[in-house]
């Protein structure tokens, strides 16, 4: 097995990057979504209900986060967060644990995606592993990936929601591909994981599936996060 590919989503709830090399931390891969969508309240909005900030893309400069190629405090940026997510929305540093809905990675594979047949951006994986048999990763729950010096904990299967039913590109619905995975999954597809230890991993590293560790998983800083 190999990686195959690696994501990074420098603002939750926005398209992201594809990566060559990435530095794992105990907080997931560095950069990942270090910036949220909030409204005037201070609530949490993402594209489970503004599916509209799935539009607009996100990439990590140095130490800047730029928004369709501005930075994102630019005045525009935030008018185009508005018209996407609602009047008074902004974007917001985000630097806990928090800023995740489950767990800071989700892990999938090459023969998942390629049983599944929908197009992969559309579960916002930050790593996908190659060289895996049809859907072997799902007998993966509680297991590690040794990437490296790194190591991945794999937690439990990941429940999917409404995002993955706009297309990335073209932002058209198409509910049939959430009840596909209810139909065939029973809603869930990849995985949920933490970091054990870090270190900077490459694609077209090699990946070894180890034993479930006696310890369990390392627990996370204020523990697992909800939505």
């Amino acid at each position: 097995m190999h990686v195959a590919q690696l994501w990074r989503y420098p603002v939750k709830s926005m398209a992201g990057e594809q990566l060559q090399e990435a530095t794992l931390t105990p907080l997931g891969i560095a950069g990942d979504r270090i910036l949220h969508v909030e409204g005037p309240e201070g609530d949490l909005r993402t594209a489970r209900r503004y599916p509209r900030l799935l539009g607009h893309h996100a990439v990590l400069a140095g130490v800047d986060v730029l928004v369709d190629g501005e930075r994102w405090d630019d005045p525009s940026v935030r008018a185009a967060v508005e018209q996407a997510a609602g009047r008074g929305a902004a974007l917001v540093p985000s630097a806990g644990p928090e800023r995740f809905d489950v767990l800071p990675l989700l892990v999938t594979s090459d023969g998942a995606l390629a049983e599944l047949g929908h197009e992969p951006r559309r579960y916002r994986p930050n790593l996908v592993i190659g060289g895996v048999p049809g859907l072997a990763e799902r007998q993966w729950e509680g297991r590690v990936l040794a990437i490296g010096t790194a190591r991945i904990q794999l937690a439990d299967l990941r429940g999917r929601c409404v995002m993955t039913t706009w297309h990335p590109d073209t932002l058209e619905q198409d509910v049939g591909v959430l009840r596909d995975v209810v139909r065939r999954f029973n809603g869930t597809f990849g995985l949920n994981a933490a970091v054990r230890q870090g270190g900077a991993i490459r694609v077209g590293d090699p990946v070894t599936l180890l034993p479930a560790p006696a310890d369990g998983p390392p627990p996370l800083d204020g523990g697992r996060p909800g939505p």
